[in-house]
């Protein structure tokens, strides 16, 4: 390894750099810089975003080192000392430090190859500074000789695509039942609460606000159970299929052994694609999870548009709901609070449905044996998963587990919208009911007073029609309308009940 002390113009001397080669040429580099000359080629060309790799994808792929610098050290591959320090700097790397030496641009061509080798350089680089070697060294412990040893970017990359993705689908899931578990509780606070159902944005039922929270938490719960079932599409991985599967350039053993130390390593219920070939060619499995999870971001939008909904106002709008306060809403309004929360978790959703197209998108585009567009993949897909456990993880403390009703607004409404009217039908029939509407849009009162002064119905039998039991019980028996005929005479409505 070549040392260069660089003086400027005055002659005072500058950081050491060194020297490194490759196929292309060679590249001047700070000496202790722990990339090399592979990932500085990489920085040269694809700089063109402003991110770097996800964090769990580096760490993904750092286990990956370690455990197949430890398979071929027991295959007598790799000997100790030199396995010892690549798995102790690949260790630290998965532990998140030194990730931000992992510099690439997530969109790179070359199907990963640059991540991957600068994953390689980060983790031989610190592997020499551990043995008291300069950074560098590589007749030692080399990037491609040794930490990259019975490996392709086409097998470690996809697979280590796939742990991520597993670990942040299980991140995912638990902000999901956070989310789920608030909207239960707040199902059962709001059992008692009788409001107006709106169908076309117009009144339409009556219905409790209990079960108008339902909604949200049966959807979210089928969400749940997907991303649970998700996991099954991705945990076959193509590793130890080297360039297109066939596993060239790797010993069989080590081909067999690599899946059993990573199911030990990560915990997770990989298995070996039994066609490596294919499993390296298709990533339909990934599309088919990106799907599991837009349907979730979908559902996500519906919820949290209908919370701007039920707490539009408060003054002028809807307003039977009071979101949490959590910031200030205007810089000119004073007094103003908006629907901060639902609206990030609606901008996260469209993303990532948005990052869904991308996938479908990159994974069409693969070509024969490889797909070559799997950065755009590995970014969409798991960048996405983290902005929507966040905004889900947000939407469940900041917004939801907080939510209040408003009880007299709620009240109000019951006894001013014709929504009433439908819980009246078995005893008013559709015309009469018709009859009391008009009247009161004649006088100028509410529903419920119009109902009292020529509907023939009490106040108490008005609220027991209308109460929380009986608006939301699944159609009426035989024994309760003849009840009704006792109480009220008998006589058939528009709708066809005897009463």
């Amino acid at each position: 390894m070549e040392f260069i002390k660089k003086e400027d113009e005055l002659g005072e001397k500058l950081e050491e750099i060194r020297v490194e080669k490759d196929l292309i040429g060679e590249l001047e580099l700070p000496k202790e810089i722990l990339w090399g000359i592979h990932t500085q080629r990489a920085l040269m060309n694809f700089s063109v975003t402003p991110y770097r790799p996800n964090p769990y994808l580096i760490r993904a792929m750092a286990v990956i080192k370690k455990v197949a610098a430890e398979v071929n050290e027991e295959l007598g591959y790799l000997d100790a000392e030199k396995a010892y320090y690549i798995k102790e700097a690949a260790s630290e790397l998965s532990l998140g430090k030194y990730i931000d030496a992992v510099v690439v641009d997530p969109l790179q061509g070359g199907a990963g190859t640059s991540f991957n080798m600068n994953v390689n350089e980060v983790i031989a680089n610190l592997a020499l500074k551990r043995a008291g070697r300069n950074p560098g060294d590589y007749d030692y412990i080399s990037p491609l000789e040794h930490v990259n040893m019975h490996q392709s970017t086409n097998d470690v990359f996809p697979t280590a695509v796939k742990i991520a993705t597993l670990w942040l689908l299980k991140e995912l899931e638990d902000s999901v039942v956070r989310l789920l578990e608030a909207f239960q509780k707040k199902e059962k606070e709001f059992a008692d609460i009788v409001k107006v159902a709106r169908t076309h944005l117009q009144d339409a039922v009556l219905i409790t606000l209990g079960r108008e929270f339902s909604i949200y938490a049966d959807s979210l719960a089928r969400d749940r159970w997907r991303i649970f079932k998700a996991s099954e599409r991705i945990r076959v991985v193509n590793i130890g299929g080297t360039a297109v599967g066939t596993g060239i350039g790797a010993p069989r053993r080590y081909i067999f052994k690599i899946i059993e130390k990573l199911r030990q390593e990560t915990g997770l219920n990989l298995a070996r694609a039994e066609n490596l070939i294919e499993a390296t060619a298709n990533q339909d499995g990934i599309v088919e999870v990106s799907g599991i999870i837009k349907t979730l971001a979908a559902n996500l939008i519906k919820i949290a548009n209908d919370l701007r909904f039920l707490a539009s106002g408060p003054d002028a709008g809807i307003n039977e709901i009071k979101l949490p306060a959590v910031q200030a809403g205007s810089s000119i309004m004073p007094g103003k609070v908006n629907p901060v929360i639902p609206e990030m978790v609606m901008q996260a959703s469209w993303l990532f449905i948005a990052y869904d197209s991308l996938i479908t998108t990159a994974a069409s585009n693969g070509n024969l044996e490889v797909n070559n567009f799997m950065p755009l993949i590995a970014f969409a897909l798991l960048d996405g998963i983290m902005i929507l456990r966040n905004a889900v993880e947000r939407f469940a403390t900041r917004c939801v587990e907080d939510i209040k009703p408003n009880v007299e607004v709620c009240r109000r409404h019951v006894a001013a919208s014709t929504a009433s009217l439908t819980a009246l039908l078995p005893v008013l029939g559709y015309e009469k009911a018709t009859e009391v509407a008009k009247y009161a849009q004649e006088k100028g009162i509410s529903v419920k007073e119009a109902v009292l002064e020529i509907g023939g119905i009490s106040k108490e039998e008005f609220n027991r029609l209308t109460s929380p039991e009986l608006v939301c019980k699944l159609g009426f028996t035989k024994q309760e309308m003849e009840k009704i005929k006792a109480l009220n005479g008998h006589k058939k409505n528009s709708v066809g009940v005897d009463q």
